[in-house]
């Protein structure tokens, strides 16, 4: 019996001194963790590790798994469970454990004989609680609800600091968003002035390793809305322990994470935790249940992730397709778009249910919905037209600016919305007085690059346009004033007060010297070759002395080439790349009768002065030069058509997308057919 008394001293000695001094809470003065507290009824949460495993010898291990035998009558039963021996409450130490004096076994002086009397029977927590006092943890909810501004939270954690400090800080942020964007700088202001709050900051970080880890979440989300510095050593320190911890990370805790690393700026800690965040949703992106956490997940993992992660994310969305709400398809464009993942399927599916759904829908949403498929490339114009009529439908409900917003997403993405633009155009003759500069500009650059005109009130839109910015004229700076007058030139408008203020030296020196020199040079040389070709006699005569504009390579279309070249059994009825004045050049030339029912060969040199001779441009144009899924030119193409009537041509355009989907024989039936027809281009919209 005395030697198993010994070996059992022997072991409770090895415990006493087997745990490492950082696994001591040394946190008294803060009120939590004190070693004079006795806490039990700890219930580990989602699988936390206590790290007791880590700190004991081999030996210490033994002690709780051996004794299976009776002392001084108490029966023990075999592998002791250590939460019998050492309780912490999970609310005060939930990863933790403190070994001190006075809650060691024995005592180090104790003898082989008091060994003897001691009882190892657990002690309840009603005996606990008679004998101690249990601080209660203080939420959140409640304290914001009693403090009326960030420094009285500070001032109650002053008086009495307790456990955990994240609720300090979700307090203060919950009184932050409840007031004002001026009180909130100010309030802001007084919490980094007040001297709790260093000690504050302090113990979270303390605290970091102990708290339960959507507890750190919302710390850090707190912390960086209430403006704490990123590069703070709270905030790396946070960000560390998060990174750590990132095992312990559930769906709800999952959704949180992404969205804090939504408000984050790329650092070294931020680049590794979302790393780690890549590797935990592919492993439980099939364990998702809600499309909220999903979606923000979607949302966080950002551009640079591996397209096969991006590819099972998407294919979760199209399975979890039926569960989405309304707002859950709203909400898709942007997600994927903060991805850059360009899903057709999913953006299909989800422009049926917003089409479905528009009625009502906010302009943030609308808006949204528009910038996320201009950036992923997307275009359904069942989609956009659907967007522009419920707008035009409402149009009295908008705000002249949210109209106008709308109507330059709608021009990046190539969709001109007739009924939206003359509702837009009418609401300005009406009162021309309520825009502003940047209206102005906007709405002339929408009209003139879409090449749109009101088929009524066209000249009153464009001289009450005119009026407006005469008025203020010597208000204008230089690139408002160039870019509203280079949009009149394409509408083939001429204000003379406009032109006459642009065209002083003064002006001219300053737009090529200063902001963007390269685009301000297109932008005058488009108006050169505007006042030479649509101007009157006395814009003919002006000149605005420019440098030359830089040689930009022609790349005729060889499909084309050899397309003619079939038809005409060789190269001598047409040329190639013609350079034409005004810095203009002309893919293909041929030369017909003017009932076009003949071409003639390039080596008749008397063929040009013939009296039924014209000089026919073919040229080969993209997608992107109409609007979308129309045969309506967009403004520069308007323009260059309208210039190459001007200098004798006729303009014949061959459809790059079309030929290079069709054979040889098919190809060359498309444009002989082309050529020969008596089709002329639309001139109404090209012109005033």
């Amino acid at each position: 019996m005395n030697n198993k008394a010994h070996s059992l001293l022997w072991n409770i000695r090895q415990l006493s001194t087997s745990l490492p001094r950082s696994r001591v809470l040394r946190i008294y003065p803060l009120g939590f963790g004190r070693p004079e507290v006795v806490h039990s009824q700890w219930n580990p949460r989602n699988g936390l590790l206590t790290g007791f495993d880590e700190g004991l010898q081999p030996s210490v291990r033994y002690l709780f798994q051996g004794i299976s035998k009776s002392v001084d009558g108490c029966t023990q039963t075999k592998g002791i469970s250590r939460a019998a021996v050492f309780k912490r409450d999970r609310v005060l130490c939930p990863r933790r454990f403190s070994s001190d004096s006075e809650h060691s076994l024995v005592s180090d002086g104790t003898s082989d004989r008091d060994l003897m009397k001691v009882n190892f029977h657990p002690t309840s927590s009603a005996d606990v609680l008679t004998r101690k006092t249990r601080p209660t943890p203080v939420n959140h909810k409640k304290l914001a609800q009693e403090c009326n501004s960030l420094s009285d939270v500070l001032d109650t954690f002053s008086k009495a600091p307790t456990f955990p400090g994240s609720s300090y800080f979700l307090a203060m942020w919950t009184i932050a968003k409840r007031v004002s964007e001026d009180k909130r700088r100010f309030e802001i202001q007084l919490m980094f002035s007040h001297p709790a709050f260093s000690l504050l900051c302090e113990q979270l970080m303390r605290e970091a390793k102990i708290m339960h880890y959507d507890h750190l979440l919302f710390s850090l989300n707190a912390i960086m809305k209430l403006g704490v510095p990123q590069n703070t050593l709270m905030v790396q320190t946070l960000l560390r322990t998060i990174q750590e911890r990132i095992n312990e990370c559930d769906e709800r805790c999952l959704s949180i994470l992404s969205a804090v690393l939504e408000t984050l700026e790329p650092c070294m800690n931020v680049n590794a935790l979302r790393a780690g965040l890549r590797i935990l949703v592919d492993q439980q992106v099939w364990k998702i249940e809600h499309i909220f956490t999903l979606q923000t997940v979607m949302k966080c993992i950002g551009k640079d992730t591996p397209f096969a992660l991006k590819k099972k994310l998407e294919m979760k969305a199209l399975k979890e397709l039926d569960r989405f709400s309304v707002l859950n398809t709203q909400h898709m464009f942007e997600v994927l778009a903060a991805m850059d993942h360009r899903s057709v399927v999913l953006l299909n599916e989800c422009s049926k249910a917003v089409i479905d759904n528009i009625h009502g829908c906010p302009f943030k949403v609308l808006i949204g919905i528009l910038q996320s498929c201009r950036d992923l490339r997307y275009q359904n114009e069942d989609l956009f037209k659907s967007i522009a009529d419920y707008v035009a439908t409402t149009f009295e409900i908008w705000k002249l600016k949210q109209v106008i917003f709308f109507l330059m997403l709608f021009e990046n993405l190539g969709f001109r919305p007739p009924e939206l633009m003359d509702k837009l155009m009418e609401k300005v003759v009406e009162d021309p007085g309520s825009l502003n500069m940047k209206n102005i500009v906007s709405i002339l650059h929408v009209c003139s690059s879409l090449n749109h005109i009101h088929r009524g009130q066209n000249r009153e839109f464009l001289e009450a346009m005119a009026s407006a910015l005469t008025v203020r004229l010597h208000h204008i700076s230089s690139e408002n004033l160039l870019s509203v007058v280079y949009s009149f030139c394409l509408m083939n408008y001429f204000p003379l007060a406009l032109i006459n203020q642009l065209t002083k030296k003064t002006i001219i020196s300053e737009l090529l010297t200063s902001g963007d020199t390269e685009k301000n040079i297109h932008k005058l040389h488009v108006l050169n070759t505007c006042l030479k070709l649509d101007g009157n006699a006395h814009y003919k005569t002006v000149h605005i002395p420019l440098p030359p504009l830089p040689q930009s390579p022609s790349h005729p279309s060889d499909r084309v080439a050899e397309v003619l070249s079939n038809l005409w059994e060789g190269e001598g009825y047409f040329s190639r790349n013609v350079q034409l004045p005004h810095n203009y050049h002309i893919d293909f030339e041929i030369r017909m009768d003017n009932n076009r029912t003949q071409v003639f060969p390039f080596s008749d040199v008397d063929a040009p002065s013939a009296p039924n001779m014209q000089r026919v441009a073919v040229l080969c144009v993209p997608k992107s030069v109409y609007c979308l899924n129309s045969s309506h030119p967009r403004g520069l193409l308007a323009m260059k058509i309208r210039h190459l009537n001007a200098m004798g041509f006729s303009v014949i355009l061959i459809h790059n997308w079309k030929l290079r989907k069709l054979r040889m024989e098919d190809a060359v039936a498309y444009v002989k057919t082309k050529i020969y027809s008596d089709e002329t281009l639309p001139t109404t919209d090209t012109t005033v």
